[in-house]
């Protein structure tokens, strides 16, 4: 017999009209908890890995989170925001969390190798690791996964398709104050 012990929590979703596309956008009572393009590879597998995560169903619907992303998902496609501020929930062991802040720590307008996380975190030898677990980011744009890229300047590994994480790199190059490099050579 089934107890409200196993009640689970709710993940309040909502799509987004962005300049690449929709969005689908999920939040807790703690913050955004997914933030992705609705053309994502195996982005139902990633909703249900979540609720599994969670113990959480998915309802249609908004609240602060979802409200206070929105103005910032704005500004960032008008070129004035560079960093969110929004509250996010992120599940994940030690290592996933450490991945994800490292992520977050990649200047805007900047990218990075994965050899470069990898060093950057202390652990050169984990490069297959960190990238996979770059794969498994949740939160497109907010952790920026995007400016990963080869460690030859190759646009590679992005879920949300290799022309949005062009897009998004020459975007945030032309928006940022940091010179021209040889991003695009």
């Amino acid at each position: 017999m089934e107890t409200n012990s196993n009640t689970k929590r709710e993940i309040t979703m909502t799509e987004f009209s962005t300049p690449l596309g929709p969005m689908l956008a999920g939040a807790t009572n703690e913050g955004i908890c997914m933030l992705e393009f609705t053309n994502r590879i195996k982005l139902d597998k990633e909703i249900n890995e979540l609720q599994n995560l969670l113990n959480a169903i998915p309802v249609e619907g908004r609240n602060q989170h979802l409200d206070q992303l929105e103005i910032e998902l704005q500004e960032y496609f008008e070129g004035k925001r560079k960093t969110f501020e929004v509250s996010i929930h992120t599940p994940g062991n030690d290592f996933v969390q450490s991945v994800w802040k490292t992520l977050q720590e990649i200047p805007y307008g900047t990218t990075c190798s994965y050899k470069e996380q990898a060093y950057k975190m202390n652990n050169p030898k984990a490069i297959r690791a960190i990238a996979t677990t770059n794969g498994r980011n949740r939160l497109a744009i907010i952790i920026p996964c995007h400016r990963v890229i080869g460690s030859n300047g190759s646009m590679t590994g992005y879920a949300g398709g290799i022309d949005k994480k062009k897009w998004l790199l020459k975007f945030e190059r032309e928006n940022s104050e940091i010179p021209d490099g040889n991003l695009f050579k």
